[in-house]
């Protein structure tokens, strides 16, 4: 019962403290709106059924970021296999026309143009800029993501530069 009680208020403050941390990691994940609310409530799901074994010897920041990262490239590895390519009947109305295409791209949110980027890296990158951005110092990253702090901040590094050169080729084009 004590156990129990402990897992729930663990869960309690984790969720207060990093709730809006895991519905960004959430949105830098997954596009689609509902598939967002799914992996958020797995993200929770997942963070308090872990709690359980949590015992201190690494930060409760620590412990929810690596539980929230294990849980969305699950989310991920699951969706690549079950996505065919097909677009379901149901969406084929929401899809727009040619013309439209060109003038929702040069609406298209900043903010949204990052998350579609991150979600094009690789499950070790998209890890590391997400924590990145939620402004985790490079040593805390490293024990969430099982680097070194030098590899982080050289990975880092290298990200920042191929989003600089992206966003670049993007406006350019």
């Amino acid at each position: 019962m004590t156990q129990t009680r402990d897992q729930d208020a663990h869960y309690r403050e984790a969720a207060k403290v990093f709730g809006p941390a895991l519905q960004r990691l959430a949105r830098a994940t997954e596009a689609n709106a509902e598939r967002q609310r799914d992996l958020l409530q797995d993200m929770h799901v997942a963070l308090w059924r872990s709690l359980s074994r949590f015992d201190g010897r690494c930060s409760l920041s620590t412990w929810v970021y690596r539980v929230a990262h294990n849980t969305a490239a699950s989310h991920v590895d699951r969706e690549r296999r079950r996505n065919t390519g097909a677009v379901a009947l149901d969406d084929a109305g929401d899809l727009p026309d040619a013309e439209s295409l060109s003038q929702i791209v040069e609406r298209s949110d900043a903010l949204e143009r990052l998350n579609g980027w991150i979600r094009g890296l690789k499950t070790a990158d998209r890890q590391i800029m997400t924590l990145y951005l939620e402004d985790l110092p490079a040593s805390d990253i490293a024990e969430i993501a099982g680097l070194s702090p030098g590899a982080v901040a050289t990975r880092i590094s290298r990200l920042k530069h191929q989003l600089s050169k992206d966003f670049q080729e993007q406006t350019h084009a």
